[in-house]
């Protein structure tokens, strides 16, 4: 694919008549004959162009900037505990936390993972790594123990920042339980717990001079962030993304709904995804917006009261959030017309939403995002004037200073605009690489461009429709799930031959799990129930699978290949 963005805008084939000669003869002898002009079908290929340049900052330098220019305005509410910054607040507490860091000997390049739901702390960390060079490791929340330890591992963490507890995750316990696999791991701090500002205060031995040296040092292409995204080969693998990545992406997302800092943003999407923090936080800073944390994690009512009472012009949310909201009894008590625009992403829209969205909760600019972890996240997005239709049936146009092209994916040639293939995204937001796997990085980015996996198809003006997925790739309320991840884990059960997860559509989410199993003779036929347990601390949540279904044999090709689209057409029967 490499090298192929030269050939897509091809010349005009020019026809010379039959006795015409070459030089100035032949010239004219074509005036005197009809020249025939073709043009060529027009390749799924396109590129953003922008009136506004690429950021060359730090993630560091960037909010230092801000804060010259929007020092006085508000940078962000945490409204669960009732705290505010301005943005020279923040920058305050953020070098706190940074030369903290240094105190504790965190250098440059050092992996420093959060685990926790959202909090003013998150967003602090996010920024004292960047402004000291170590790389944050994005870990989920909903993680349990088997899923901490791999990332924990795989990205030789020096430090965890984590919650103590939220809803039924004693994230203490978990990481006693498995610190001593973890021969890496220095230092752990607990938000919320003396440790935390134990970690604050460390930072008065290092001085504003050491820390400035320190962000000096530091390039806009270092890697800062790992987020882990799950493989066919069932293990996550962690894309890793630098400051010119993330800081680009999530400005550029700003820019394209208009942000100004006049706009207070509600972020009740989780800042370890790349939705919270970058198109959420760093789509704030690098514009002087608020951000603006409804609560730890997603509550419909309390969202929309968040918006009314601190007048946020935008709100973001999987289609499923923003179901749910409209879905609220008491809806048409809550005054949302400080409302202009807002981010849908992570599954395609209905339309019927879309209308309630754009006309019930004021949302008139509403723009849908797509991308992935591995570009950043977006590289697709609708404006600010596409249509209803566009916003439903298509993920939008390409972003600025980005390229896109669907190709064959067997041969890499683009197709012809309208026809399905494998979409393909090159430019500042590809990614560094998968976290010490270069086998994979060579595998997912050919050339410079980003092979998605998703099957797309690109219309005359550019839009673009994703149409399915090449792998097995399930989307269960916006999160993307890879079922090898989950069969890998049952083959650890000990009455359990084989497995099989497929998705399954579900009215709630979208997509739901299904275990298709296969016993050990004489074993219990395992159920819902059993399945869950034995899960239970050790999947997130929504890795659990709902519907369980017992096999003696599985259907095969020809070849020996398990077949998961029949598995898939008889799931119905099943899902009870």
């Amino acid at each position: 694919v490499g090298g192929r963005a030269d050939r897509h805008v091809a010349a005009h084939r020019v026809s010379i008549a039959p006795g015409s000669v070459a030089g100035f003869a032949g010239i004219a002898t074509t005036r005197r004959r009809k020249v025939t002009m073709t043009q060529p079908a027009l390749p799924s290929y396109s590129s953003g162009t922008s009136d506004a340049p690429l950021l060359g900052d730090t993630i560091g330098g960037n909010l230092e900037r801000t804060v010259a220019t929007h020092g006085d305005r508000e940078a962000l509410v945490d409204v669960p505990s009732g705290r505010r910054w301005t943005y020279r607040e923040l920058l305050t507490d953020v070098d706190a936390v940074a030369r903290g860091l240094m105190a504790k000997g965190v250098s440059a390049g050092d992996r420093v993972g959060i685990w926790s739901p959202n909090c003013a702390e998150w967003t602090i960390l996010q920024y004292a790594t960047a402004r000291v060079g170590a790389v944050l490791v994005n870990i989920n929340p909903a993680y349990r123990s088997h899923e901490l330890t791999y990332v924990a591992q795989q990205s030789g963490l020096r430090m965890l920042v984590s919650a103590q507890q939220h809803k039924t995750s004693d994230y203490r316990a978990m990481v006693e339980e498995v610190r001593g696999q973890l021969p890496d791991l220095r230092e752990v701090v607990y938000i919320g717990d003396p440790s935390w500002e134990e970690l604050v205060a460390g930072g008065v031995s290092v001085t504003e001079d050491q820390l400035a040296e320190r962000g000096a040092g530091l390039t806009p292409d270092d890697p800062i962030n790992i987020q882990y995204t799950s493989g066919t080969t069932g293990f996550p693998k962690g894309a890793t993304l630098s400051h010119h990545n993330i800081l680009n992406n999530g400005y550029f997302v700003g820019e394209l709904i208009r942000y100004t800092e006049a706009d207070r943003i509600c972020i009740p999407v989780p800042f370890y995804h790349c939705f919270g923090m970058v198109m959420g936080n760093l789509a704030c800073t690098s514009h002087g917006a608020t951000m603006v944390i409804p609560a730890p994690g997603f509550d419909a009512a309390v969202t929309l009261q968040t918006v009314v009472d601190e007048r946020c012009t935008s709100l973001y949310g999987v289609p499923t959030m923003f179901i749910a909201e409209l879905a609220l009894p008491d809806f048409d008590r809550y005054d949302l017309t400080s409302l202009r625009t807002g981010i849908m992403a992570g599954s395609p829209c209905p339309e019927h939403t879309m209308r309630q969205v754009m006309e019930r909760m004021h949302m008139e600019e509403v723009s849908i995002c797509y991308g992935m972890t591995e570009t950043s996240p977006v590289s697709l997005q609708t404006r600010k004037n596409d249509t209803v239709e566009q916003r439903t049936q298509t993920v939008g146009r390409v972003g600025p200073h980005l390229e896109v092209m669907v190709v064959d994916p067997v041969t890499y040639e683009p197709v012809k605009r309208g026809e399905p293939g494998e979409l393909c995204t090159k430019g500042y937001s590809v990614m560094l690489g998968y976290w010490n796997q270069d086998d994979k990085s060579a595998e997912a980015i050919v050339g410079g461009w980003m092979h998605t996996g998703d099957i797309a198809a690109m219309d005359d003006d550019g839009y673009v429709a994703i149409t399915g997925r090449i792998k097995d790739m399930v989307i269960r309320g916006g999160e993307n799930i890879y079922p090898r991840e989950i069969e890998e884990f049952l083959y650890n059960h000990p009455d359990i031959v084989d497995a099989q997860v497929i998705g399954v559509p579900d009215e709630k989410y979208g997509e739901e799990l299904m275990a298709c199993v296969r016993m050990v003779d004489g074993a219990e036929p395992l159920t819902v129930e059993s399945l869950r347990a034995y899960c239970d601390g050790k999947l997130a949540h929504y890795k659990v699978p709902r519907y369980v279904r017992v096999m003696e044999e599985f259907p095969m090709t020809v070849t020996g290949k398990i077949r998961k689209i029949d598995l898939r057409e008889e799931a119905p029967q099943y899902m009870k």
